[in-house]
């Protein structure tokens, strides 16, 4: 659902209640009323309008300040994501609801003369007042959120979020027949019989539908190709997908409902984003603008927590088959090489003067050979480690600062331990 209209489910349905409850009231329990003067009731209905709207006006003026400031202060894609904020919308509508339904009350006090205060709406006006008073409490809380530590641990909770759901998934449908890893299959893909391209306005692929697109390539006894992958932005003509071997053309509209677009990079089944969130915020960090290496160190701590989960993943390109073996389906996944790359290139690049986030960069990468992964693996990151040597030896540093970029160190600079020490007890 559109998050737009969740305030406009809220104002809809106040301005419904508003005109019909009072009426009902009135028509069916005139004998119940409140038990305050009509002045009285018109004051707190008033209040109630008024301090609604202004409040509307304060908070949100508030959050959108202070989501724009930590857009500018950590990264300009982080504005979509606090702004998408259910939260904030359902804050909105409730405090809109409070007020119109404060006005349609205001309207049966004293109807005609009559010198009665509706009890029911008197008493649901109360009722929205302490929604309301709630859904603002929560608002502030997640206002906290903008904190540096909080902002990290949420990106760095949407990334282990994802490689949990993405992969197991890969390896149940390798156990079950329907994945296999055989290069040689994809060289038997047949004639290329179609190509699907973008049209319009760029637009970045945020999801798969791996299963529908499996099951359009076995009723055309073919095998569909995603040319670009989750994450990649299209823009006109861009190569989407290929068919091969097709009895006849696939409707493209069959093939389109299993893409899903967004004007950008969303989370689901997307490893990468989460990661490069994490890079902007560490390298914005390291800007001589803002000069902050220790937020840097943080950002890599999430880091390497999400390279030691996907470390011991099956990263390799998923080739997606029917239960009678026959490849449908060959979806792109980054390599190992992508995520080091990824995570560590431009962090080393602008911290290279920086001795604390080139001791943590160093403590990362040794903590990522520790781990138990393939040998392959394990050589890239020693591969990284030299380029880390070769960095620091690069630098301006002077000598004794070099030494003490060489070191390894969890904190950037709080405890030192060099790579080669003895780890064990003593």
């Amino acid at each position: 659902m559109r998050l737009w209209l969740i305030p406009m489910i809220y104002v809809v349905a106040s301005a419904v209640c508003g005109l019909a409850l009072p009426r009902i009231e009135q028509a069916y329990f005139a004998a119940y009323t409140l038990n305050l003067s009509v002045a009285s009731a018109q004051a707190y209905l008033s209040a109630a309008a008024s301090g609604m709207m202004a409040l509307t006006g304060v908070v949100f003026a508030m959050a959108f300040v202070m989501v724009q400031f930590s857009a500018i202060a950590y990264s300009p894609r982080l504005v979509l994501w606090f702004g998408r904020d259910h939260v904030l919308f359902h804050s909105l509508g409730a405090f809109a609801a409070t007020f119109i339904y404060a006005l349609c009350t205001l309207a049966w006090v004293d109807r005609g003369g009559s010198g009665s205060v509706p009890l029911l709406s008197s008493l649901l006006v109360g009722i929205l007042l302490l929604v309301s008073m709630f859904l603002f409490a929560v608002l502030v809380q997640r206002l906290t959120n903008l904190q540096i530590s909080n902002v990290l641990q949420l990106i760095g909770d949407k990334g282990r979020d994802v490689i949990r759901d993405m992969f197991p998934e890969l390896e149940r449908k390798s156990a079950a027949g329907r994945t296999s890893q055989l290069g040689a299959d994809a060289r038997r893909l047949g004639p290329n019989t179609q190509l699907l391209t973008h049209s319009g306005r760029p637009q970045a692929i945020a999801k798969v539908d791996v299963d529908a697109l499996a099951r359009v390539a076995q009723v055309h006894g073919a095998t569909i190709e995603m040319v670009s992958a989750v994450g990649d932005t299209l823009v006109e003509g861009s190569a989407v997908l290929r068919v091969y071997g097709a009895r006849d053309r696939i409707p493209e509209k069959d093939l389109l409902r299993a893409i899903h677009l967004e004007s950008e990079r969303t989370f689901e089944q997307d490893p990468k984003y989460p990661i490069r969130l994490l890079v902007d915020i560490a390298i914005k960090a390291l800007s001589p603008a803002i000069n902050d290496p220790t937020t840097a160190v943080q950002a890599i701590d999430q880091i390497e927590d999400l390279l030691r989960r996907l470390g011991q993943q099956d990263l390799q390109t998923g080739f997606v088959s029917d239960a009678g073996g026959e490849l449908r389906l060959i979806v792109p996944v980054p390599s190992w090489e992508d995520y080091l790359a990824l995570a560590f290139d431009e962090i080393r690049q602008y911290g290279v003067t920086s001795i604390q986030v080139m001791r943590r960069l160093r403590s990362a990468l040794i903590g990522l050979t520790e781990m138990v992964m393939p040998p392959g693996r394990v050589e890239a990151v020693r591969h990284y480690l030299k380029h880390l040597d070769l960095a620091v030896e690069g630098s301006p540093l002077d000598v004794q600062d070099k030494s003490m970029a060489l070191q390894e160190d969890r904190q950037g600079l709080g405890l030192s331990r060099k790579p080669t020490e003895h780890r064990g007890g003593t």
